[in-house]
């Protein structure tokens, strides 16, 4: 029977199993899911069952919802996916776990090596520095989950604070950003202190400190 493993930062605190129709995750007391936290949106998103199918959709909320680090409007869920709402991670299962199963692995698993090898602790502050174009020595300190960066209707990318790393995405617009001089597309890439990033006429420096 599918499942979901809740967990924030690696430790799991709940697991549901999914036997109806329509699973509401969100803020509110009367969503099937409640995750009480402020970056999660009342109404947040719903799984809808179709069978042996399970389809996550994004119920419009703030900080968006995310599977496998991309950000999703629908999407039809795989057994291991994860599923990120704000600080949270739901890992989903179709299937029943082998005896034995470490609940916790099936979040330290579903880590990159990439992102293993670039660490960045609870307290870490990040930002991205402006230092090319209009808006030169603009600060935007990277406090949210995720925070999108650029011109809408241009170019929108997304740097996303995951436990283990900062990454970042391409949102949305025809143009797609640069980092370092290489093409960023919608699979989400790990940030490093001076990491340069082009995007909608400018070139920004990401930070960590």
């Amino acid at each position: 029977m599918p499942r979901m493993v809740v967990a924030i930062d690696g430790a799991v605190i709940k697991e549901v199993l999914l036997t109806q129709g329509r699973t509401t995750v969100g803020r509110r007391p009367y969503n099937d899911v409640v995750i009480d936290n402020l970056a999660v949106s009342g109404e947040h998103a719903v799984l809808v069952m179709n069978g042996d199918d399970v389809e996550l959709q994004d119920l419009g909320s703030t900080n968006g919802t995310y599977v496998n680090g991309k950000p999703i409007k629908r999407q039809l869920l795989r057994n291991g996916d994860v599923v990120e709402m704000g600080k949270y991670q739901i890992r989903f299962l179709q299937d029943a776990p082998p005896s034995g199963y470490d609940r916790a692995l099936a979040f330290a698993n579903g880590v990159s090596p990439k992102e293993r090898a670039a660490p960045v602790g609870a307290g870490t502050n990040a930002i991205v520095r402006v230092v090319t174009g209009p808006a030169t020595g603009r600060e935007v300190a990277l406090t949210k989950v995720v925070t999108t960066i650029g011109k809408p209707g241009v170019a929108v990318a997304s740097i996303t604070r995951r436990h283990y790393s900062f990454v970042l995405a391409h949102v949305d617009g025809d143009e797609l950003p640069r980092l370092n001089g290489t093409t960023v597309g919608s699979d989400p890439v790990p940030l490093k202190t001076g990491d340069r990033i082009s995007l909608a006429g400018a070139e920004m420096e990401f930070q960590l400190s």
